[in-house]
């Protein structure tokens, strides 16, 4: 399919495709970038505040304005393409009269979480999350707003792909991970002493990508290939706010995992999801990809690294 999304021609059972999921994920990387650049932005932009002192090594002072030009010169053009990207779609949505309800992005979340692209969702605002379905949205209903599809064959693909819309519990789910027993039940102890779960996953986790983000793993559920069974398991048996006893890992390890919030399983009807299954019809129909930049001319966007 050339579009927002990617569907082979698959006959009858058809998984959920992961490149949207994807693609909503590479958007909040640079919507999260964008919510933290935003906060160091000083309101006081005077000289003073520009040479304040962030850090310093061995007596040599790193500045406010240096440091927020090396963000700039990193992430500045991820960051203004996706402000710029986000303003084009409200602007669509105004004069072509798209709507898009919190129900969707409801069901959008579900089937994000049910997938298994749902583990490296991690750390991320809900608000800034839905905030950027809805603009996929909106670009997804412009595209396939003037293509039409028999409603027989919306019906037709709902009853072959029944399973599409039924997920499964998911877990947001925090992790540490030890080399051994001992240090895990060292860990549950510490816990149980009233030490922070993000805390001790900072300072003790073997993983360094889930403990730089205080043990944050993502959302888990039932069939999620990426995630060791036994770790699923012991999550579905842990209730919100509380953590697990130490887990034995297929790899050797040990883990605590810690459940932060549960979101349960939900069976979606054909009503429900008709006007979803619609565009994933309408936009295979494309004859090519096409991106919210697509759309700058006609709303007038610029930005300063126009050439």
């Amino acid at each position: 399919m050339k579009s927002t999304r990617d569907y082979d021609n698959a006959p009858a059972k058809r998984r959920l495709k992961t490149k949207p999921v994807l693609a909503v994920l590479s958007i909040l990387l640079i919507g999260n970038l964008l919510w933290f650049i935003a906060w160091l932005i000083p309101n006081d932009t005077s000289k003073k505040n520009d040479s304040e002192e962030v850090a310093s090594v061995a007596g040599k002072v790193i500045t406010k304005e240096q440091w927020m030009a090396s963000m700039e010169s990193i992430y500045g053009k991820e960051v203004l393409l996706d402000m710029v990207n986000a303003e084009v779609m409200e602007a669509a949505a105004k004069k072509y009269k798209i709507k898009v309800s919190d129900a969707e992005v409801d069901l959008e979340l579900a089937l994000i979480r049910s997938t298994q692209e749902s583990t490296s969702l991690q750390s991320y605002d809900e608000e800034v999350l839905r905030k950027d379905i809805r603009s996929r949205l909106i670009l997804e209903k412009v595209l396939s707003k003037d293509i039409v599809i028999d409603d027989d064959a919306i019906k037709e693909f709902y009853d072959n792909n029944k399973n599409l819309y039924n997920t499964s519990t998911s877990y947001r789910t925090s992790v540490i991970y030890v080399s051994s027993e001992d240090e895990a039940n060292k860990v549950v102890k510490e816990l149980e002493n009233g030490s922070s779960f993000e805390g001790l996953a900072r300072e003790r986790s073997a993983d360094a990508s889930s403990a730089s983000l205080g043990g944050d793993i993502g959302y888990v559920s039932e069939g999620n290939e990426s995630v060791d069974k036994a770790l699923v398991g012991a999550v579905q048996n842990t209730d919100k706010g509380k953590w697990s006893k130490p887990i034995a890992l297929a790899d050797g390890r040990f883990a605590v995992a810690m459940v932060k919030s549960v979101f349960e399983g939900q069976s979606f009807s054909y009503e429900e999801v008709k006007e979803r299954i619609y565009r994933e019809l309408a936009l295979d129909q494309l004859p090519q990809s096409v991106t919210q930049e697509a759309f700058w001319q006609e709303f007038d966007a610029d930005w300063v690294y126009s050439e």
